[in-house]
């Protein structure tokens, strides 16, 4: 489940939810217009067209959090935690991807999915990584080599930065060799795992830490960034997302521990990882080097 089909559901659930409670408050008070009840005609309007779903903030953990029950509640005279809670009730009853589903901060909604929604996430963002990037590993046919040339030329195009400072090919003075670089890093992830025997696997992507559960997040929401601009923006969070999760969690083992189940689930996450940072580089004209 994408933070995009999250939202979609989000409102059909709302909507469901308030319609619901009009009809409850109906039967209770026959006839009447009592004051703080909604009408059945003001129930969708009640939902904005829109709601935002995005990576939950570090208080309550989860995989997406939401702020729709502020703007609900101020539309239909409740209190943003009561249309939170009738919101959570109604995700962790309805819809099967969700898990869990708490209220946070007097309204925010945090919600984490299932093991099952986690790892069908992770296969599907592999599955698409574009046929054109080859095989990520480095199986023969892949193109290793950047082209820092072009590259830096239609990069600069989209993102209005300096060709100059996009040429100092460092983490720290060029978005575009951090995006490069985390897309290459993917790549050795994947080889040196066949190397030791660690295969990605993404039903062994739970427990997902913090820090994972934020990659996976920013990753699934790479088919919202359309406008080329934004969405080297959101490469460049994605690669920094990445390195955090890195940092966290080592994705294959380390000296003489062994090899478990969590490297790779990791591995799976940094395959997809990888898939998305691929894609969006394509989009925009770069390459998704396997070295750099």
């Amino acid at each position: 489940m994408t933070p995009a089909q999250l939202a979609r559901t989000i409102r059909h659930v709302l909507c469901s939810a308030l319609s619901d409670r009009t009809e409850g408050a109906r039967d209770a008070c026959p006839g009447e217009g009592a004051s703080g009840h909604l009408t059945e005609r003001g129930v969708h309007g009640h939902v904005p067209e829109r709601v935002v779903v995005a990576s939950p903030p570090r208080r309550g953990g989860g995989d997406y959090a939401t702020g729709v029950a502020f703007q609900v509640g101020k539309r239909c005279g409740r209190s943003p935690r009561e249309v939170a809670e009738v919101l959570c009730e109604r995700l962790v009853a309805d819809v099967p991807q969700v898990a869990e589903a708490r209220v946070v901060g007097g309204g925010f909604v945090n919600v984490t999915l299932t093991s099952q929604a986690r790892a069908a996430l992770v296969r599907g963002l592999v599955a698409r990584r574009p046929a054109a990037a080859g095989d990520p590993a480095g199986e023969p046919g892949w193109a290793p080599c950047d082209d820092p040339g072009p590259d830096i030329a239609r990069w600069a195009s989209v993102t209005g930065e300096s060709p100059a400072a996009l040429a100092v090919r460092t983490e720290r003075s060029s978005s575009l060799f951090r995006v490069q670089f985390a897309h290459a890093r993917a790549c050795a992830l994947l080889r040196n795992g066949r190397r030791l025997g660690v295969r990605p696997a993404a039903d062994c992507v739970d427990p997902l830490p913090a820090a994972g559960a934020r990659l996976l997040a920013l990753c699934a929401d790479r088919d919202r960034v359309t406008e080329p601009g934004a969405l080297a923006r959101h490469l460049d969070a994605v690669a920094g997302a990445f390195g955090a999760f890195q940092e966290t969690c080592e994705p294959l083992p380390r000296g003489e521990e062994k090899p478990g189940a969590a490297h790779r689930g990791r591995l799976a996450l940094a395959e997809a990882a990888g898939a998305v940072l691929a894609g969006g580089l394509s989009q925009l004209g770069v390459t998704a080097p396997a070295h750099l």
